[in-house]
């Protein structure tokens, strides 16, 4: 995970909102949508401006933690918000990074500062930290410092090494469970969705826009299956394939980023002027493993072991613009024998901080709670050797991310049908390389969503691709934002936009950063937003 930027409203944030009546619907984390009349008060609303979104105003609203205990335990909800300022006024838009455990607070001051300006000011860009989240209360954070260099290799090949990893898993999940066993029954998708309805009703709204990334489609989608007629309109940027939630979709990315990471070793090999390291994409890739050996058995700056390196190179496949600097500390490791970019770069994006801890905490307890883990360890160790046969890069990382779920304290629920036939047109986007949410996730709720249309970044790699510097789809976007209208095509796909052209190299000598030079000034701040994982 990306080190995150300090919450932009912490505990401080105004206490309002107050949910003061909610009938109870079924049980925690059902999917059977309740039949509500809140009553509640409006959210109060401070100045909590940066220089970068000046702006933004923050406040907080008290939520059930239970929602069918309406008047059971509050928690409380960090929000975000930047006002409208046109006459005319589209109501709220909702916005989520995704993780799940992604704050959401500063993206809605980069959404309403992304779109173009009349567009923004008709709406309410509302960003919110879910539960657990950020500066939600109570935050999670079950294990602080588990990943703490320098791990077991991710690669189990002895018995002590799985073993190794097997313990950090159980005794993350054991943690969990001890600090938090009051809390992990109701962190889960469909909670944090009936949160958002009440975030609805707080803001005096009859339906709500929303818009979403990566595991934010599948909030979104999780919402308008429970509550149809409250949607106005919805997009979703890099789809969650919801036919795998959660399991399935995990090994579904190893073999993406496997793709993806073998398209970085070739840009690499295009740029061997630059890079020093091969025209062959497959003996560059070959130097990657072969670094990968040599840090297993010697970690650089002894911060930088195997599972390090993966944890750096990881957000590669996230967004292309953090290849230039990839490739750099590549290249000063294996040509110059020098491993301070390697360690900054890994420091830059591959370390984790007490707010990747939260967001770690908060997407295991989500995606352990919200379906069904195999609880056979045999079964995750055949499935992710057969993985890393064909696609070795990122398989036993992934799993041992995921590997508390194994072991985890709560009972899950069932994965909800997000099929809909009730919603009004809405907007899909979704690029064909895309690694962390594959391309065929767009195309399944493309169909299960009756009206809806898919925009298809042809080639595109990146995850993420709306309001990063591709003027075609960002004239999709904003053309639903204005008027609702969507394209309409013959094919699987209703629209396609050409990708973005891949990065240039930086000089050797140029300082390490975590874009290229040349890269959408726009699409770093956004992949630093989402951040990785999710």
């Amino acid at each position: 995970m990306k080190k995150r930027a300090a919450a932009l409203c912490g505990a401080a944030a105004v206490l309002a909102g107050m949910i003061t009546s909610i009938p109870a619907d079924a049980s925690a984390g059902s999917a059977t949508a309740p039949r509500t009349t809140l009553t509640t008060a409006k959210p109060t609303w401070k100045k909590c401006g940066t220089s970068r979104y000046p702006t933004l105003q923050c406040a907080s609203l008290k939520v059930p933690l239970d929602h069918s205990k309406p008047h059971g335990r509050q928690i409380t909800l960090a929000l975000s918000r930047v006002a409208h300022t046109a006459k005319t006024y589209q109501g709220p838009l909702l916005v989520n990074p995704g993780g799940p455990g992604g704050s959401g607070l500063s993206l809605a001051g980069f959404v309403a500062s992304s779109l173009p300006k009349a567009v923004a000011a008709q709406y309410d860009v509302i960003g919110f930290d879910p539960r657990g989240v950020g500066a939600s209360r109570p935050a999670l954070d079950c294990r602080p410092g588990s990943f703490n260099p320098v791990r077991p290799d991710s690669v189990p090949s002895t018995p002590a090494i799985e073993k190794a990893n097997l313990d950090r898993a159980k005794a993350f999940a054991k943690a969990c469970g001890k600090k938090y066993a009051d809390l992990l029954p109701y962190i889960d998708t469909v909670s944090a969705v009936r949160d958002m309805d009440s975030i609805r009703a707080a803001l005096g709204a009859k339906k709500i826009n929303y818009f979403g990334y990566s595991y934010g489609t599948y909030l979104g989608a999780v919402y308008a299956k429970l509550y149809p007629q409250r949607v106005r309109r919805l997009v979703l940027d890099s789809i969650v394939d919801p036919s795998g939630v959660w399991y399935e979709d995990n090994i579904g990315q190893d073999y993406a980023f496997n793709d993806r990471h073998q398209a970085f070793m070739a840009w690499v090999a295009k740029h061997d002027a630059t890079y020093k390291l091969g025209t062959d994409p497959a003996g560059v890739e070959a130097k990657w493993y072969a670094m990968r050996g040599a840090l297993a058995k010697n970690p650089a700056g002894k911060k930088v072991g195997a599972s390090e390196l993966e944890d750096t190179f990881i957000p590669g496949g996230y967004y292309n613009g953090y290849w230039p600097s990839l490739a750099k500390a590549f290249a000063a490791y294996v040509n110059d024998k020098n491993t301070a970019p390697l360690v900054a770069a890994y420091e830059n994006l591959g370390a984790v901080n007490a707010s990747g801890d939260n967001g770690y905490s908060i997407y295991t307890a989500v995606q352990c709670r919200d379906a069904s883990w195999p609880r056979d360890w045999n079964q995750w160790r055949k499935d992710n050797w057969a993985v890393y046969g064909k696609a070795p890069f990122m398989a036993w990382n992934n799993a041992w991310y995921n590997a508390p779920c194994a072991f985890w304290p709560t009972k899950t629920l069932r994965p909800v049908n997000i099929a809909n036939k009730a919603l009004p047109p809405t907007l899909l986007f979704q690029a064909t390389n895309d690694a962390a949410t594959p391309y065929q996730g767009g195309v399944t709720v493309h169909h299960a969503l009756r009206g809806s249309s898919l925009v298809v970044e042809q080639g595109g790699g990146n995850h993420g691709i709306t309001l990063s510097g591709n003027a075609c789809l960002d004239k999709y976007l904003a053309t639903y934002l204005t008027n609702g209208k969507v394209p309409h095509g013959s094919g699987v796909a209703d629209a396609v936009c050409k990708k973005l052209p891949d990065p240039e190299p930086q000089s050797t000598k140029a300082a390490l950063s975590t874009a290229s030079d040349g890269a959408s000034a726009a699409g770093a701040t956004l992949h630093g937003l989402l951040g990785h994982r999710g």
